[in-house]
């Protein structure tokens, strides 16, 4: 009773503690990036803002399907965090964070909007870019470790980059496509200069769109987590 106890408390700790690291780093990165342009920036906090915000908004989407896969998404990236910090299995991480990646492009299939089925045609081929290396990183850890559990790292004698650099630095490399770091932000991009602002994202708006950003926040401590391992 007491192991299913400590599980569920930790289960719970990450549900919180992800979402927040997520959502600080986000703000972090957004500071920097003003900086490195010679703007002040916003509040590092910013991003919690615009997320109670767009929670208090009105949610108009085409239709129900478009929120059904937003949801199914985000329990996916949730899904998938809670298995990495858990120290389980990394190729059910990988899986579950490639059906998170699916159901998020099908929520802008969905949509009739011509914006959106551009930026969901995108993203679709950046996920066939970087997909393929989030496996390669998976089978290699097995190489390496002689298992797909990700707390047996921590029994290594040495650090895993030590025996696996060169997946390291592949695994680096795809992670901007995965973050969707320019320029590799085609196909949901914040910038006014490109022509589809905003793409696979057009038609989300209110806690649809909340969802979205809290998913991206659970997605970026999972990177973080790969390159710590």
């Amino acid at each position: 009773m007491n192991q299913y106890l400590a599980l569920t408390l930790k289960i719970l700790f990450i549900l919180i503690a992800v979402p927040i690291a997520g959502g600080l780093l986000t703000g972090i990165d957004r500071k920097i990036t003003a900086r490195m342009q010679g703007r002040v920036g916003p509040p590092i906090l910013q991003p919690f803002y615009d997320m109670f915000k767009l929670m208090q908004k009105v949610s108009t989407t085409v239709n129900m399907t478009t929120r059904y896969y937003v949801t199914i998404s985000l329990v996916f990236a949730i899904f998938t965090t809670v298995v990495f910090c858990l120290g389980y299995d990394i190729l059910i991480a990988v899986f579950a964070l490639s059906l998170s990646a699916v159901f998020y492009v099908l929520a802008a299939y969905s949509s009739s909007s011509p914006y959106s089925l551009i930026g969901a045609e995108r993203e679709l081929l950046q996920i066939m870019a970087y997909e393929p290396m989030v496996l390669i990183v998976a089978f290699a850890f097995y190489y390496a470790t002689g298992s797909f559990n990700i707390d047996v790292v921590f029994t290594l004698e040495k650090p895993l980059i030590l025996y696996l650099p060169f997946v390291f630095l592949g695994l680096l490399y795809i992670l901007t496509f995965k973050l969707r770091k320019s320029p590799f932000d085609i196909s949901t991009s914040h910038h006014g200069h490109q022509e589809i602002v905003k793409g696979i994202t057009t038609e989300l708006t209110g806690s649809c769109m909340a969802m979205v950003e809290v998913m991206h926040w659970y997605e970026t401590i999972f990177a973080i987590g790969l390159v710590f391992i």
